[in-house]
Order: C-alpha cells, then structure tokens, then sequence
C-alpha cells in the first residue's frame, strides 16, 4: 500500500555504525522497496555529525532529505540549572527552535499519511506536528528510555553521581510517562518492550516489529577452525553501557580468561573510546577504536561477547553477529529482546564461571561450534528479514487507516 511517511531522527542514521542508524536505515530501505515514499527530517548533531555531501549513492532510499544542525553537547552549567528545573535534561539538550521551523515548513507544504517518530528525543515537537497536519503519528520505540538509565544507576556506588543521575532518570521517566497518550500507535522493537509499555499505561493501538536487516549484505562465512578462538568486542563507547559494560568484563572476567586460554586475544573496536580502556592495550588485548567496517570486523573473528550490564531494546550487534555466522557470547541482560537460546543460536555469561564455559566450547567441541553458527544464520533469517518486517508494519499501518 502506497504511504506516505515523514521519518523524524535525533541523530541522521548514517554511517552505520550505531543500532539507531541501522535500525533506521534498513526500515527505511525496505519501506522504500514496498513503494512508500519517505521524508526525512533529521537532527545533525554535534555529537554525531555527519557532511550530508559525502553520502554514498546507494543512500537514495528518501524522497527528501532534511537536516538541521543540533549542539546536544552535554554542557556543565546547564545541567547545574537542571536541578533547580522538574523538565528532563536528556529531552531539553534536543530542543531546536530551527528544528521546529523546518518541521512547520515540511508540513504546511507536504502531506503525509504517517509521521514517524525514531526516538523518544522528538516527542518535545509533537505539538508542531499535531497543529499542521492530520496525519497519524507513530513511535517506533528502540528502548524504554528510562529504563537504560535505572540500570546504569544502579551499577553505581553511593554518593552525588548517583544521587544525580538518579534525578535526571526520574525526569525522564516522568516525561516518557506523559507521551504515552500522545501517539497513534506505538511500535515497540520488541515483545518484551511492549509488555513493558502496557504495564506503564499505554492502552492504544500497538505492534511489536523488531529491528530488521537486509540479508543480503550479511554473507556468512565459514571461519577457519581455531584451536584458541580470537575474540571481538564492536560498540560506540559514547553509549554508557557499552564503556562499563567492557569495563566490568576487562577487570572482573578478562584475567581469569587469561589465565585458562593464555594464548586468547581480544579485539576491541569502537567510537569515543576512552583512554581507560585503549590504554591497557597489550599482545593479547588488541586495540583498533573505529574501524572502518563493522561487519568485516566482526567476521574476522571467531566469536563475539557483549557484556552489558545496562540497556533495554535490542542489541543491534548481537543480530550482525548472528547474522554473520558468529558465535555470540552475551549476558542476560544484552540478549533481551531477542528470543535466541542459549546454547543453540548463542551462549549466555553473566559472570566468569559462564564465560570461561562458553570459551571451553568453543575450543573443544568443533561439532557443536559449527551447529551453533548455522542455527545462529537460519535464527536471523527466519526472524529479522527487513523485508518481511517492514510488510507487518505497513499492514499495521494500513489496518490503523482502515479503522479511521
């Protein structure tokens, strides 16, 4: 069915490096190929900058595309006035007087059947669309944001931080809260997500449809067999559960793995990388920060880990993995969202016992490692085709404009 959309980012979804671009992207893209006609209006942040003049040209999924410039630094002064404030400072550093002039110009001289929201972080414009045009609006939810931020909370010790950053997750939660009302329709990335959003009071029209990939730029590759498997860890380190999720596996896990396989290596790759971490490059601990292909970066790999202690939605990185063939080896909290099995599409470690398990696997049954990645490719197949996902979204949209 014919559609058309206006796509509203917090960041512009390119290059794909984050689980945002990715998530937006092959939406976009698959959106595209079903016939659908996007817009795109996006923040290009200081934070996440990107020289619109240097897009492939294979990033010609959009009809149109918009950006204006956002400085969403976090900046010291402002968030001293914050305590004195009951608005969320995660949403206010989003706030764009320019942002919301070119959204008014979009809409006074387009329509659209759907706008699209791709974070909680475009909600303060929600009274801009809703004055200048009628068209439904929907959030495609990627996490409960709020809950992102309890987590890393509470991995905290006592004292001011804590206490601070506890304040700013009740405003975030609160203002989360009070958008539930507001949407049309809620998409959610997950079942898991949207049990969650239900609990919260949302009682409108709403679907889960998980992140999707396109298929065909994830080949799997056989790896050479290993007697010692090489490790990968790929992530922004600007996300706050990337930078202690690493952390908390380089002090509490990575010695004793030493100590059982001295001949391991760990490759760690990723953004904003800070010197706490690149500093303890060594032999075994190989340091490569931003690479410039993730998915060749994971491939060159025998397996993955993603020890996250914090997060909510879905762990774009574990899917690539998956989908690349990869063993994946994660906590229990980096594989919500995703219905893999532990010890068939992947392994679950939530502590040292259960890392140095996985990595005996990997290193003494060969059999099990080869059923695992080919579970692991048929899982995301089965389940993630962006194709097949943007199909449910656009029956979900359909059936929603049938009912109006």
């Amino acid at each position: 069915m014919f559609m058309k959309i206006l796509q509203l980012c917090k960041k512009f979804p390119y290059p794909l490096t984050s689980g945002e671009s990715i998530a937006v992207t092959y939406l976009s893209r698959a959106l595209y190929k079903r016939g659908c006609e996007i817009t795109l209006l996006a923040m290009n942040t200081t934070k996440h900058f990107v020289r619109i003049e240097s897009l492939p040209k294979s990033f010609n999924h959009y009809q149109a595309v918009y950006t204006v410039p956002v400085d969403n630094r976090v900046k010291y002064f402002d968030a001293l006035k914050n305590l004195f404030s009951n608005k969320s400072y995660h949403i206010s550093r989003f706030i764009s007087k320019e942002y919301e002039l070119k959204l008014k110009e979009i809409l006074e001289y387009n329509h659209f059947d759907i706008v699209q929201l791709e974070s909680l972080y475009v909600c303060p414009y929600l009274d801009c669309i809703k004055k200048h045009t009628s068209a439904r609006v929907v959030m495609r939810a990627h996490n409960v944001e709020y809950e992102i931020w309890e987590r890393i909370r509470d991995q905290m010790p006592v004292g001011i931080k804590r206490w601070y950053l506890g304040r700013l997750t009740n405003q975030l939660k609160q203002y989360e809260l009070s958008m539930l009302s507001q949407y049309d329709l809620l998409v959610p990335i997950s079942d898991k997500d949207l049990s969650k959003f239900r609990k919260l009071g949302y009682n409108k029209q709403a679907k889960s449809i998980p992140i999707g990939l396109d298929l065909a730029d994830y080949q799997f590759r056989e790896a050479i067999p290993e007697t010692i498997p090489s490790l990968s860890f790929i992530g922004g380190f600007d996300w706050q559960p990337n930078k202690e999720g690493v952390e908390w596996f380089l002090k509490q896990i990575w010695p004793s793995v030493r100590r059982d396989f001295p001949d391991i290596k760990l490759h760690l790759a990723g953004r904003g990388m800070p010197g706490s971490i690149s500093g303890q490059q060594s032999e075994h601990l190989v340091i490569e920060e931003d690479v410039d292909d993730a998915k060749a970066f994971i491939a060159e790999h025998t397996a993955m880990i993603v020890p996250l202690l914090a997060g909510s939605g879905t762990r774009v990185k574990i899917l690539e993995g998956l989908a690349l063939g990869r063993i994946v080896i994660t906590t229990t909290i980096g594989l919500e969202g995703i219905p893999a099995r532990h010890d068939h599409e992947l392994m679950i470690a939530d502590d040292t016992d259960g890392f140095l398990h996985a990595l005996s696997m990997l290193t003494t049954q060969p059999e099990k490692v080869k059923a695992m990645r080919s579970n692991a490719v048929s899982f995301i197949r089965q389940h993630y085709d962006h194709i097949q996902l943007a199909d449910q979204l656009i029956e979900s949209y359909s059936a929603d404009q049938n009912e109006n």
